[in-house]
């Protein structure tokens, strides 16, 4: 990032299940203690125009927000940043992909900073093959990325566990969305393309997770999926520091996951 060559850049990643709900917890404060460079936000499901001031324009930080042009409540992504980015891009740039407000791109120099909601594809047979589509666009993204000489972060909520490592249950989901082999090829080829899992990367056989199903209280027995991720250009693989799954917070049904980078 421009003014923040050779030192610590701390992000934090955090599907908030409601933005408003979360900032009425007293989330954002105690994000803001941590004082992270950068933290996105994904299933904001507000507009801009629906936050208070403090969620807005939080000091010392530039915000951003995509939100979903197709109803109100649903989706939506922000993020927050110290160092004021030189551009900003909204959406894949794919129309039919772009209306649920799921992608922020940030653009520093060579270094691009992206937070994705992926679809989920539960609901049927449409919203599967509209998580897929929006996938394989992703993926096409970065790696255009990558062609044009940036490194490439991105993080968010996949919607997707990616090994047996990453889900307490595999057998019994090996047939759900969030874990069927299409999905799962998707992250092999995301892999494949030179991008890093940075919790994987640091923590080859640590199983730990994200997400956990609030209504049959999988928390309280972590019956849980790791479908929240940091993942890294591979040239930047040698910069990672830390990654983290913050699961000892709560305010929503994911927890925060943390990325340090020495840049």
């Amino acid at each position: 990032m421009n003014k923040i060559i050779n030192k610590k850049i701390k992000l934090i990643c955090w599907n908030v299940n409601g933005i408003r709900a979360w900032y009425k917890k007293g989330c954002l404060e105690e994000i803001l203690k941590e004082s992270p460079d950068v933290f996105c936000l994904q299933e904001t499901k507000a507009h801009p125009e629906q936050l208070p001031a403090d969620l807005l324009n939080p000091e010392g930080y530039y915000s951003y927000f995509d939100h979903s042009k197709v109803k109100k409540g649903y989706s939506g992504v922000a993020i927050y940043t110290k160092e004021k980015p030189t551009k900003v891009e909204y959406g894949l740039g794919v129309k039919d992909l772009d209306q649920e407000g799921r992608f922020l791109a940030l653009f520093y120099e060579k270094l691009v900073i992206i937070n994705t909601y992926f679809p989920n594809g539960g609901g049927g047979p449409d919203r599967l093959d509209f998580k897929m589509k929006f996938y394989d666009a992703f993926l096409k993204y970065i790696k255009n990325l990558k062609e044009k000489g940036y490194s490439v972060v991105f993080c968010g909520d996949v919607n997707t566990a990616h090994t047996e490592m990453d889900i307490a249950r595999p057998k019994e989901n090996e047939k759900n969305t969030g874990f069927l082999p299409m999905e799962r090829a998707w992250l092999d080829e995301v892999v494949s393309s030179g991008f890093v899992d940075t919790f994987r990367y640091l923590n080859p056989k640590k199983i730990q997770y994200s997400w956990w199903d609030m209504k049959t209280f999988a928390r309280d027995r972590n019956v849980g999926w790791r479908i929240d991720y940091f993942f890294v250009s591979h040239n930047l693989s040698v910069n990672v520091k830390e990654s983290n799954i913050k699961d000892n917070v709560f305010g929503s049904d994911h927890c925060p996951i943390e990325l340090t980078l020495v840049l």
